[in-house]
């Protein structure tokens, strides 16, 4: 079951430990650390929808780990998650979208690559090691981290903020999002936790959880639970998404 992350999301092994570790004595769990993220390489490479994919399939086939697969993206990864739906069917079983990206959202999305360059430079210079509070993402808020893996995802955060590789990958993703809606919506399960909107997306409630609702309307074995937390929801309501979770597989 391969957990997916969002571009500010600097530590996935990390921030998705609250969930997955109510998940791994039902399912085998793999994170996915793309690069530029986390333990991986800071790369400065094409970061296309495609390139993205095969980068993530090479990695689970390393790790001995076989199609088909559950893919649990969050946010960004959303994009990746019905990509590889779309062009590899037998590879993906089901997809359990942690208020995953549908490509809709990019329609209308101000993204800002200044802002991330700038903060790409703090970073690198030091400076946001002096911003108190910076480093306490969701996951030290709100997770189930020790105190000994919050010190880790705060060491992980100063390195990998606004990495090239996260900016290249942001560059690209209304043009990934273009390619992915091209190719309509998959038809396999689909579950959906959809967030209030809050927590960074940029956008109002309502038109948060429309867009998802509208895309997912497509697909003939699709499902969604609305949650009433901001947009990291597998750090707030990670005991309600596992329970569902495992429902929802053990009816397949």
């Amino acid at each position: 079951m391969p957990l997916g992350q969002v571009v500010e999301v600097d530590s996935p092994i990390l921030d998705f430990k609250s969930l997955y570790s109510l998940l791994s004595d039902n399912f085998q769990v793999a994170v996915v650390e793309k690069f530029g993220y986390g333990f991986s390489d800071v790369v400065d490479k094409d970061r296309s929808i495609d390139s993205i994919l095969e980068d993530t399939r090479t990695a689970l086939a390393a790790a001995g780990l076989n199609a088909p697969y559950v893919l649990c993206p969050h946010s960004m990864s959303g994009l990746e998650a019905l990509y590889w739906a779309q062009k590899y069917p037998d590879e993906v079983s089901a997809i359990i979208g942690l208020d995953m990206a549908v490509p809709e959202y990019y329609d209308s999305m101000n993204i800002n690559i200044p802002i991330m360059r700038i903060a790409s430079w703090a970073a690198n210079l030091g400076v946001t090691r002096f911003i108190p509070g910076i480093s306490d993402s969701d996951a030290i808020k709100n997770g189930t981290l020790s105190d000994d893996e919050k010190e880790i995802y705060r060491a992980i955060f100063y390195s990998r903020t606004a990495t090239v590789t996260m900016i290249n990958e942001t560059e690209r993703v209304k043009e990934n999002a273009e390619k992915v809606s091209s190719m309509g919506a998959p038809q396999l399960p689909v579950l959906l936790f959809i967030s209030d909107g809050s927590g960074g997306t940029g956008f109002d409630k309502e038109t948060w959880r429309k867009i998802p609702k509208e895309y997912i309307a497509q697909i003939d074995k699709g499902e969604y639970i609305e949650l009433n937390c901001p947009h990291y929801v597998h750090d707030y309501e990670y005991k309600t998404i596992s329970e569902n979770i495992i429902a929802f597989l053990l009816e397949r």
